[in-house]
């Protein structure tokens, strides 16, 4: 069994601490581990071999990075070039899988759901298993606690058969009324958007509905680039690939999908309130992370990044509180976060896309402070990195050392910066900063000039591959 990691989500409803270059599945949201992480751990106790994950180009060295935290070695972390849903990015995992040899059972997960009952999820994982053994498409059905008109449905046959029962049909999102119906008739279960089959299984069935997404993808990934640790999908041939679910690509259409009950605390963390839902709660009923001081607050989820939140005589509210935006809504309107979130972008303002800390192969940077002509920033270097060799047209920089020390080209020279020193970079100058110590270097960086967009780079060296 290998277990396929899909990581290509932007987690846009959980703005403003999920964004697009860090999506939701990359952040600890109700455990000291990152979504993603959870993922993986949860499998522990299954004989299955190593990962493999596809995920968005963007997001290569946070999936690398929560990998090596957890000390696992993905067989290969694929880089999609644009989202192309579900049924293009599981087409090239099978294909991978198949070019390591026999005919592995694949487990599909999304990298950003939770499950709170692991031993519950191992179970239905071994019902599946057998099913797929025999030929079977499985989905991972899960019970329903509520009448949710957020999730697709899944209707199962009245029979169950090794584990597993008949899928007699899928149905789109409900309306309340619907939704009740299915619930009372026991006959009905959340679409999870979880899969297990053997790799041929699933590629020929999507051979005979949806030729053209084997085709493409098979052109994709047989002119793909390595790129390090990463695999680089082909753009031309994967961008004339449709985009399509694999729910409307196979599971709708075959006659060979089987669909396994799961009921292990399952959620998709689609929104604040949902993961209000899952999240431990004091006695008031609220969720609290960070430096909170609340009086007479009931029922509400609250998260302070960076500094003191206090609240007064609230009920039902969700308080997110980052260094650069604050999210104020009530539970029941969490799912509106997409109408903020879509302004923003239309006023192409920054905090719909980005953090004010900003994480890089190399370590982080938070920008702490600007002005018309200059800028402000907190510059973390991991030991042994390196940035790119660099040079800018419009701006020049102050460096200041406050731990450790630096390695730095400036023009013609190099020459090592210590704690409490500094160094200046002439706007036009080729320079270069590195990590050579054991201990995280910290700088202060003062950027003045003209113009101070992170576009103006030109990098001759990188190390990291970046153009």
């Amino acid at each position: 069994m290998i277990p396929i990691l899909l990581s290509g989500g932007s987690g846009s409803r959980l703005w403003p601490l999920s964004r697009a270059t860090y999506p939701k599945q990359f952040l600890a949201m109700n455990s000291e581990f990152s979504m993603f992480q959870e993922t993986l751990r949860r499998l522990n106790g299954l004989d299955h071999q190593a990962p493999i994950v596809i995920c968005n180009a963007d997001h290569r060295f946070l999936a690398a990075e929560k990998l090596r935290e957890l000390e696992i070695t993905a067989q290969n972390i694929i880089l999609e070039p644009m989202g192309r849903n579900t049924a293009p990015a599981i087409a090239i995992a099978a294909l991978e899988a198949l070019k390591q040899g026999g005919d592995p059972v694949l487990l599909v997960l999304p990298a950003d759901h939770t499950i709170q009952d692991a031993p519950a999820f191992h179970v239905a994982i071994r019902k599946a298993e057998k099913l797929a053994l025999e030929g079977a498409l499985v989905t991972f059905g899960v019970v329903p606690k509520s009448p949710h008109t957020g999730y697709g449905y899944i209707k199962r046959g009245t029979t169950e058969k090794n584990g597993g029962y008949d899928v007699v049909q899928f149905v789109e999102k409900p309306d309340l009324a619907t939704a009740e119906t299915f619930l009372s008739s026991g006959d009905y279960l959340w679409n999870g958007g979880m899969f297990m089959f053997r790799a041929s299984r699933y590629l020929a069935e999507l051979e005979k509905y949806n030729p053209d997404v084997v085709t493409h993808c098979t052109a994709a990934l047989e002119q793909a680039e390595a790129d390090f640790d990463f695999t680089r999908l082909n753009s031309d041939a994967f961008a004339k690939c449709p985009g399509i679910s694999i729910d409307y690509a196979v599971m709708e259409q075959t006659t060979e999908a089987r669909v396994v009950p799961l009921d292990a605390g399952w959620s998709d963390i689609g929104s604040w309130s949902s993961l209000w839902d899952v999240c431990d709660k004091d006695d008031n009923g609220n969720t609290l992370t960070g430096d909170i001081i609340t009086d007479n607050t009931r029922n509400s989820y609250i998260f302070a990044e960076h500094k003191l939140v206090t609240t007064i005589g609230i009920d039902e509210l969700i308080v997110v509180d980052t260094k650069d935006a604050l999210l104020v809504a009530h539970k029941d309107k969490s799912e509106d976060v997409k109408n903020i979130l879509e302004e923003l972008k239309k006023r192409a303002r920054t905090e719909a896309v980005i953090h004010r800390e900003v994480y890089r192969p190399w370590g982080k940077y938070d920008s702490i402070g600007f002005g018309d002509r200059d800028q402000v920033k907190r510059i973390t270097v991991n030991p042994g990195a390196k940035l790119s060799k660099q040079m800018h047209h419009h701006r020049a920089e102050h460096w200041i050392v406050v731990k450790g020390s630096a390695r730095v080209t400036n023009g013609e020279k190099t020459f090592m910066v210590h704690e409490n020193e500094s160094t200046y970079i002439p706007i036009g100058t080729v320079h270069a900063l590195e990590n050579p110590g054991v201990i995280p270097l910290e700088m202060i960086e003062v950027q003045s000039g003209s113009y101070l967009g992170e576009d103006d780079i030109v990098r001759f060296e990188d190390r990291y591959g970046r153009a």
